[in-house]
């Protein structure tokens, strides 16, 4: 959405058009941010087929894991945590969200286990006949929730990409590719970055999906490193609905402004302040100034330099006496 038009020459008699008002563009802004600002997380935690008992606890424990960072984290979300899923079990879960959910709800979904790409479709590998990744995303596709996150660790989860991607859809992945196979170690660090403050990059006691994704990367890179192996897997993310997901998502190429204003868990005194009634509409302000900061900054480009300047440092303002408000 473009807040700002170049000045042309209209038709005779007309006035020429002008850069909208600072205020304009922070209103704009905010509108815009409003339209994202979740009423409720619904978090769906599946865990598929092991395969043998080493993986099977191995996806159970990943699975009851994440399961227990977003429980303690508290604000306006509801947790549910599928392991060991059936096919039919993940599509009757998933069409009873389609049916109450609101536009104004946000969806996280999250796979663990095994996956298997032959060249045209993925599969979620479940007890029983297992899932595509065509099949899940028409069942996403019908649920309301407007901001959508699907965070898919299996392997060959790059795969799935070409299925899953969606407006206003996020999609991280384990692996660039389909053909990456081997079991991924991703998932293991996706789940550490919902616990660790040292995922919060940016300390605003907020994990990003952006923040949780980089963090997972970085902690699989090292585990590579360290036990001196090739590694047979490379996180990606999309959450523009058209690319193929992207290693280092920035604005250069577009990639990670959904996902860096998407919060997946509270920390330290943002998590105290989701629990107090009387501060979560200070908690929801302050979310809807720092994605709108984030958006901004994504849009630094087409922007006069002073009019950016404008906006951020107002932006900025409002944010921090929202802040002192919450610290009281």
């Amino acid at each position: 959405m473009r807040f700002f038009r170049r000045p042309v020459e209209g038709r005779s008699g007309d006035r020429p058009q002008t850069w909208r008002s600072a205020p304009q563009r922070l209103l704009g802004l905010l509108l815009l941010s409003a339209l994202y600002l979740p009423a409720t997380t619904l978090f769906v935690t599946i865990s598929g087929k092991g395969g043998e008992p080493d993986y099977e606890q191995r996806f159970k424990m990943l699975a009851t894991d994440i399961e227990s960072s977003l429980k303690k984290a508290g604000g306006d979300t509801e947790v549910i945590t599928l392991v060991d899923a059936t096919r039919e079990q993940i599509r009757a879960r998933l069409a009873e969200l389609a049916r109450r959910t609101k536009p104004t709800d946000a969806l996280v979904v999250t796979l663990i286990g095994h996956g298997a790409y032959d060249g045209v479709d993925y599969k979620f590998n479940v007890t029983g006949p297992d899932i595509t990744g065509g099949e899940l995303a028409n069942l996403l596709d019908h649920i309301p929730a407007t901001r959508q996150l699907v965070v898919n660790t299996t392997s060959s989860s790059g795969g799935s990409i070409a299925a899953l991607r969606k407006s206003n859809r996020i999609v991280v992945c384990a692996t660039r590719t389909g053909t990456e196979k081997n079991a991924t170690v991703f998932a293991r660090y996706w789940a550490e970055a919902l616990r660790d403050p040292a995922a919060d990059t940016d300390h605003n006691d907020d994990v990003s999906a952006l923040e949780a994704f980089r963090f997972a990367q970085r902690k699989t890179g090292e585990f590579f490193e360290t036990q001196k192996r090739l590694a047979t897997e490379h996180s990606v993310l999309e959450d523009t609905g058209k690319g193929d997901g992207e290693r280092n998502p920035g604005a250069e190429n577009g990639e990670g402004r959904l996902a860096s204003s998407f919060a997946l868990v509270r920390l330290g005194a943002n998590a105290a302040a989701a629990r107090d009634p009387d501060k979560r509409p200070l908690l929801d302000k302050k979310d809807e100034l720092e994605q709108a900061i984030d958006r901004l900054k994504y849009q630094k480009a087409s922007i006069p330099a002073e009019q950016y300047k404008q906006q951020l440092t107002a932006l900025l303002l409002e944010l921090a006496k929202v802040q002192e408000a919450l610290d009281k």
